[in-house]
């Protein structure tokens, strides 16, 4: 088969499964919605807040919106080994490179995209809905870069959840690493290390530095970026041993 049957292929798969679609959706409505609500019920920074980020406010709810990603590129790998569903897709690709490229493409093709108009409806509302003086505009320094992160952000997320899926062959197995990995590890590096200095290195840490007006810490934004690039190709690289050496 070619790369592009294959491609269509796996995108037939992603519509057909409602998991799937709800957690796309969910990436839109977790971000823009909450970020709405924030922005809408504050409109300012606190009386005594000396670090405010009006770019970073704009994304308040990307805090939930990430698992959302994260879900949604875990269940889209994982999926394949439910029921012995990878024997079938295999049996009509044996090419195992080209399945898992496909699929990998798929999933990052449609988190960036449904991630690129969520960042765009999370920064242009959070800043219309902010007090008059404290937001932003789409053209000042900072704000394109911001959108697009974003948008680059969610789909490295979703890749680091479809490799590490394609690895323990498991949705399961994959959030119950991944969770921790965002929710608890990072406060718990950032204690020990009483710096916060391998804190900053964390996946999540790493590749929000992007959505900072002005980055802190030993990262700037792309820089940042990359470093969540790396934990993503580690993951995919081990989803890939995992696939071509495991029988299906």
């Amino acid at each position: 088969m070619s790369f592009p049957a294959v491609l269509h292929a796996e995108w037939i798969k992603v519509r057909s499964l409602r998991s799937l679609v709800g957690s796309l959706t969910t990436v839109f409505l977790a971000t823009a919605g909450l970020t709405v609500l924030v922005c809408a019920t504050l409109g300012r920074p606190e009386p005594d807040s000396t670090d405010f980020d009006p770019v970073l406010f704009s994304y308040y709810g990307l805090n939930f919106g990430q698992l959302a990603a994260l879900t949604f590129g875990a269940i889209a790998m994982a999926a394949e080994y439910k029921n012995g569903g990878i024997r079938v897709s295999l049996g009509a690709v044996p090419d195992r490179g080209l399945f898992y490229g496909a699929k990998l493409a798929v999933i990052c093709g449609l988190v960036f995209s449904v991630g690129l108009v969520t960042s765009l409806t999370s920064f242009l509302s959070g800043q219309a809905l902010m007090d008059k003086g404290f937001g932003i505009g789409i053209g000042d320094p900072g704000a394109l870069q911001a959108v697009v992160g974003c948008a680059c952000y969610l789909a490295l997320l979703s890749l680091l959840a479809a490799g590490l899926a394609a690895l323990l062959r498991s949705v399961t197995g994959a959030m119950s690493v991944l969770v921790p990995l965002f929710l608890i590890v990072p406060f718990v590096v950032g204690d020990v290390s009483q710096g916060g200095g391998a804190a900053d290195f964390m996946p999540d840490r790493a590749g929000r530095q992007i959505l900072l007006l002005h980055p802190e810490g030993p990262l700037g934004a792309w820089s940042g970026m990359a470093v969540l690039a790396a934990w993503s190709g580690t993951a995919v690289v081990a989803g890939w041993w995992a696939l071509r050496r495991r029988d299906a």
